[in-house]
């Protein structure tokens, strides 16, 4: 059976210059321009922050590359094991209490990106990914220092928990119970992590932190 191709104009919800004369373009954005957007609209699937640090981009990303460096910019992760042969670090999330958090880095160099994939309760899925890159400030705001972004996805599990049986006794609180607050969370570590590259970098400190205490 032929599939009839249809012309990118056509296309349902495509707005080109085409087929949107500029004035249904600017209605358009108009319409979608709010003073007030609902919490949910912003950050019910995604939860994306951003900030302006001032220290070199390369120093940024060394630092978010070293996996223990965790430990000092994050709220609650803390009491870190030595690396597996897999890559994985296993720490306690004590904003779930006694609760195991399994983590592990994919980093980029090149292109200055630093991925967490991390879970909960176990190492075999790990389906909670933070995404991160580092970009030079010279690039986008001309001045030194560097932009770093945030992203997190809304993966199902953080609605419901695909492994109730890892979980630790007593447990009352999933990490999706907190989604609603990722940004306010986020963003206090994000804070943490802006004042502790600035002082590293003002006086002249390493930028990792050589493994678990």
């Amino acid at each position: 059976m032929k599939t009839e191709v249809v012309a990118i104009d056509q296309l349902p919800g495509v707005h080109r210059i085409e087929n949107c004369s500029k004035e249904a373009m600017t209605s358009l954005a108009m319409e979608m321009t709010h003073a007030v957007y609902p919490h949910d609209e912003v950050y019910g699937e995604y939860c994306s922050i951003q900030d302006y640090i001032n220290c070199p981009p390369e120093k940024a990303f060394e630092y978010l590359a070293d996996v223990y460096t965790l430990q000092e910019w994050t709220y609650s992760l803390r009491d870190f094991t030595p690396m597996a042969e897999d890559g994985v670090v296993i720490a306690t999330d004590r904003i779930g209490g006694a609760t195991k958090i399994y983590t592990r880095v994919v980093a980029n160099r090149q292109a200055m990106t630093v991925d967490y994939h991390c879970a909960w309760d176990q190492g075999e899925r790990l389906w909670m990914i933070y995404l991160m890159r580092v970009v030079p400030a010279e690039l986008v705001l001309d001045r030194p220092g560097c932009v770093v972004l945030w992203t997190n996805c809304r993966h199902p599990y953080y609605d419901r928990n695909p492994f109730p049986e890892q979980a630790p006794t007593g447990r009352k609180v999933w990490v999706g119970d907190m989604w609603p607050f990722f940004y306010a969370g986020h963003k206090i570590e994000l804070d943490n992590l802006k004042h502790i590259l600035e002082y590293r970098h003002a006086n002249r400190l390493p930028m990792t932190v050589g493994g678990p205490p």
